[in-house]
């Protein structure tokens, strides 16, 4: 699992074969990808689009009902279709859920034209923010606590696969935002 108290920023290496000019935050849920993606857009005046809103909009339904009725699966497919779509989008900036980057293909999808930012966070943070949700299908747990290190301890891989990693625990979400923008114009600035 990450280390989220020696965790301040964590940079990969970019391809310089890749075009990017889209940004994708990712990162489990309570690490405020929502509510940075839109201060993030604003500043950069980007699209906004978050997968979990285009699936309720596109369905009709809560992602709660799409994962009590249909499963978790049928979820993933959905968020699958959504990522296929956006693409080949350009100047967006996209928020996905907390789950989405465990298939492997949305992470390729979001990576041939997007720098890909995971928003970390402990899980003693996560559980503060989201414990009294009751929207989020994944809580549903008799010991949700639990269920938040078990889930972090298994899409820790995935997310470790991000451009950049910035932790979220202590910074607000404008400190937050502004570490994204900077992140995104030193990824995409032209080489000298």
């Amino acid at each position: 699992m990450l280390e989220t108290l020696n965790l301040k920023l964590e940079t990969h290496p970019m391809h310089s074969d890749r075009h990017i000019v889209n940004l994708a935050l990712i990162g489990f849920m309570g690490t405020g990808k929502t509510s940075v993606g839109k201060l993030v857009a604003e500043v950069l005046h980007f699209d906004f689009l978050d997968t979990d809103e285009m699936i309720h909009h596109r369905t009709g339904r809560t992602i709660a009902d799409i994962f009590a009725k249909d499963g978790e699966p049928a979820f993933r497919e959905l968020e699958h279709q959504v990522v296929r779509e956006i693409s080949d989008r350009k100047r967006t900036v996209i928020s996905t859920g907390g789950g989405l980057p465990t298939n492997p293909r949305n992470l390729e999808l979001l990576k041939s034209r997007a720098l890909v930012i995971c928003l970390w966070s402990s899980p003693e943070k996560i559980w503060e923010r989201v414990g009294h949700q009751s929207h989020r299908p994944l809580l549903h747990d008799p010991d949700p606590q639990k269920k938040i290190h078990d889930l972090l301890k298994l899409r820790d891989p995935f997310y470790k696969q991000a451009d950049v990693l910035i932790n979220t625990d202590i910074r607000s979400l404008r400190e937050v935002a502004a570490q994204v923008v900077l992140q995104f114009k030193l990824a995409t600035r032209p080489e000298r």
